[in-house]
This record gives structure tokens, sequence and C-alpha cells, in this order.
């Protein structure tokens, strides 16, 4: 790949977290609408296809994000229970993704054991 496509990749998905912040700064449910839109996933199926033009590849990769999407939601919603107990942010956030890592951690070997897709 050329550099410079990896060089415009990294500022087309900087310039989409900076724009959701900015958002939100604003807008609390824009800055979340725009910032729950698969654009990452979105992105990177097309740059996979681009890139390989191998649809069965496209179709397990789409499969992988979709159960992988499930454990990440224990960060969006362990994280305001952290928070509303009192907990300051960085604490709150870095206990949520404890959490959110162990609940990769257990669906991985759930979708594994269950043959789900082929390999996460």
């Amino acid at each position: 790949m050329i550099w410079w496509q990896l060089v415009l990749r990294g500022i087309i998905s900087g310039a989409l977290v900076i724009g959701a912040s900015e958002l939100a700064k604003k807008n609390g449910i824009l800055g979340a609408v725009l910032a729950s839109l698969p654009l990452v996933s979105i992105m990177a199926l097309i740059w996979l296809y681009n890139d390989s033009s191998d649809l069965e590849k496209i179709s397990q990769f789409s499969k992988g994000i979709f159960w992988l999407v499930l454990p990440s939601l224990a960060l969006f919603i362990s994280l305001p229970i952290f928070i509303k107990r009192g907990m300051e942010f960085w604490p709150s956030l870095g206990l949520a993704c404890v959490i959110t890592i162990i609940a990769y951690g257990i669906t991985i070997k759930l979708v594994e054991y269950f043959g789900a897709i082929s390999s996460v």
C-alpha cells in the first residue's frame, strides 16, 4: 500500500473522532449519534475490499464485528454506573475498560466454542 493512502486513512479516521468529540461539546445527543455510527467498521470494510476484493474475508470480518460489538457495550453500561456512584472519571474509565476486556475474552471464547465465526 502506498504511504499516502495510509496517511489519508489516518486523517479521515482522526477527523471522525475529533468531529464526534467537538459535536458532543455543543450537542451531546448529536455527538453520541456520530460516535455510535459504525463509520470505522464501514471504512474498514471498504478498505479491506479495495485491498483484497475477498468477499469471504469481508463476510467473516463483518460477522466478527457483530459478535465483538456486543461485549463493547459493557463499557457504555458500566462507565455511567461508576460515575453516578461517585467515582472520578479516570478510575471509572479504567474499571469500565477492564470489565470490557473481560467481556471481550468471554465473548471470544463463546464464539469460538459455538463456531459462530471461523476466527475472531
